[in-house]
């Protein structure tokens, strides 16, 4: 089985090995750096540090996708390091990735079992097994059942923005009602979805401002700043047929604002 870093250097890719290293990224108590990726802020977010990481000449970056599986998503060089604007405690890096990996970014995925670690150096024990190579870069994925849908606004908006097919197929044809969650407080909002593209059409204005007009929600992202949206979850608590009349959804969303009493705990 063939290594990581050997498959790099056969394609021809070239880096300083010894001046390199690995960050295994891991969901750290607010993103998921998955999610971060699909919605394509990755170098950004890796690029803030609350420690002194990425005093390197490389990073190689990879993704945790479960069971000691990580998603190769670049070698970044590091071109200067500062003080973060806003947390002065913490690192701000200068990055940019290096030529000659774009098309296996987001394809290569390997093994590796992380320790406590999320930043090693690159030593030659470092194997980084490949156990995959896919055809395609990793992007969301196919829409999962309406009874099992539950996502985050950043994947929300690369849904919307890129017009994922499955997802559009399954929520444009439907109409019902909806729950949006803060996963900071555990407060609720339930909605309803009436319009003749269905879900689809409501979710994507909330993929485009986070509060699709509701005054609470809205006045939760005044207060917290635009970028709270980033902790809003979306799922789906019943559906109904296009053809539904809109006095059978509006009941049935007055049904379970009373089951959650999101008029007195919530965004209703």
């Amino acid at each position: 089985m063939i290594g990581l870093v050997d498959f790099l250097t056969a394609s021809g890719a070239t880096f300083n090995t010894q001046s390199t290293k690995v960050h295994l990224a891991c969901w750290n108590g607010r993103e998921h750096p998955l999610d971060v990726f699909f919605d394509d802020r990755f170098q950004g977010w890796q690029e803030h540090q609350t420690k002194r990481n990425f005093d390197c000449e490389h990073v190689l970056s990879l993704i945790d996708i479960g069971q000691s599986r990580w998603l190769f998503v670049g070698v970044y060089d590091v071109l200067s390091r500062g003080v973060h604007p806003s947390c002065p405690e913490h690192y701000q890096y200068t990055t940019q990735p290096r030529p000659g990996f774009e098309e296996l970014i987001g394809r290569v995925i390997v093994e590796h079992v992380r320790t406590r670690t999320s930043y090693i150096w690159l030593k030659p024990e470092i194997k980084l097994p490949i156990l995959e190579i896919r055809g395609r870069k990793m992007t969301v994925g196919e829409f999962p059942g309406y009874n099992a849908v539950l996502i985050r606004h950043p994947i929300l908006r690369v849904i919307t923005q890129q017009v994922v097919p499955s997802w559009y197929a399954a929520l444009k044809n439907i109409k019902g009602v909806y729950l949006i969650t803060d996963i900071t407080t555990g407060k609720h909002y339930v909605g309803k979805a009436s319009g003749s593209v269905g879900i689809w059409q409501r979710w994507s204005e909330y993929a485009e401002n986070g509060h699709g007009g509701n005054v609470k929600l809205q006045s939760l992202l005044d207060k917290n700043g635009p970028g709270h949206k980033e902790y809003l979850q979306y799922s789906i608590l019943e559906i109904a047929d296009i053809n539904a009349s809109d006095q059978h959804i509006l009941a049935r969303e007055s049904h379970w604002m009373s089951v959650l009493k999101t008029h007195d705990f919530g965004f209703n």
